[in-house]
């Protein structure tokens, strides 16, 4: 009897160590913070380096010395079929918690943040695993095709009157956003840690002064990298600012389930190597598009604070474009 008994705490306390396992896995430990992020700057990316990089956005993270800003950049992703599901700061219990990013098969939830680039708060539009090779969307990822040669082009609209720069989840002023079925079975799936190269990225980040938000006051001057850990040269980019009402040259929107892994866009797509012996391209069938809706960016004039309103979350359409115009080199339009 007294082994049966033994053995009862034993097997409780195992099941409590998993749950906590879990919960764990979901939120960085010892990560609360009582004052928010400040909003997320203005920015161009950098081109992308080659085949396979997988953009990941810059966020605001807490160090000893306070909110330091780690710069996006371009990562190599670990396996392929798998994406990048961001990192995001929430609102909860009094504090603001830091939910660590991951990468697994499908996008996951992030706090309903509009990180831009294809990150417009749900999923993600920059492109999708195609067999064994990433296929880049240029409308929003600046690419070259001469040194990415698996692209297509498809329009990305953002129907939310009201665009932010807020960079927090929950609370006052914060996105309002609820996770979707579709990213809390996404948050169930097996995931894999950031990179050892994304780790060192954010330590090297953290180290640098002049990416603390106490020094740059909203604008770091290395908003963006082109590699991980590589703070200078031609390929870095600086905020243009910090304003909470602008989103840059990029047309916003939500992604659709192509980015989410759930069904694949239908524009052409363009095999543009070197050695491709031309403009081969596959036989797609050509269907009625809708005209494209005139959307203008709005341009950033200031670092003007988030609304005290909690933001809705943005509904999402991609539109494909009417038609392409061959031989692009990438945009190089600045957007977040």
């Amino acid at each position: 009897m007294r082994n049966v008994s033994l053995l009862r705490w034993l097997l409780l306390l195992a099941g409590v160590l998993l749950v906590s396992s879990a919960a764990l896995a979901q939120v960085s430990v010892g990560i609360s913070v009582h004052v928010g992020p400040p909003a997320l700057p203005v920015y161009e990316q950098p081109a992308c380096p080659g085949d396979g990089f997988i953009w990941i956005p810059g966020y605001w993270y807490w160090g000893p010395d306070g909110y330091f800003w780690v710069p996006g950049t371009w990562v190599i992703a670990p396996r392929v079929g798998v994406l990048w599901t961001p990192g995001y700061w929430g609102w909860g219990g009094g504090v603001y918690i830091w939910h660590p990013g991951y990468w697994g098969p499908h996008i996951g939830f992030y706090g309903g943040i509009n990180y831009g680039f294809g990150y417009t708060g749900v999923g993600y539009a920059g492109g999708y695993w195609r067999g064994g090779a990433f296929v880049y969307n240029r409308a929003v990822s600046n690419v070259n095709v001469t040194v990415v040669h698996n692209t297509y082009n498809q329009t990305v609209i953002n129907n939310n009157v009201t665009v932010n720069r807020v960079s927090y989840s929950g609370g006052a002023g914060g996105v309002a956003a609820r996770p979707t079925p579709a990213e809390q079975s996404a948050a169930r799936e097996q995931h894999i840690a950031p990179t050892t190269l994304q780790s060192q990225h954010e330590r090297a980040s953290g180290a640098n002064r002049a990416l603390l938000a106490s020094a740059n006051h909203g604008t770091p001057a290395i908003a963006a990298t082109a590699k991980p850990g590589v703070f200078s040269g031609r390929d870095v980019v600086s905020a243009r600012g910090a304003a909470p009402n602008a989103r840059g040259g990029e047309r916003p929107a939500t992604a659709a389930p192509a980015a989410r892994g759930e069904g694949r866009p239908a524009p052409r797509v363009e095999n543009r190597g070197k050695n491709s012996g031309g403009n081969a391209r596959p036989n797609v069938q050509r269907t009625e598009r809708p005209a494209e809706r005139n959307v203008q960016p709005v341009q950033s004039r200031g670092n003007r604070q988030p609304a005290e309103q909690p933001q809705a979350r943005p509904r999402q359409q991609n539109k494909p474009e009417p038609r392409e115009k061959s031989n692009e080199g990438g945009r190089g339009e600045g957007r977040l």
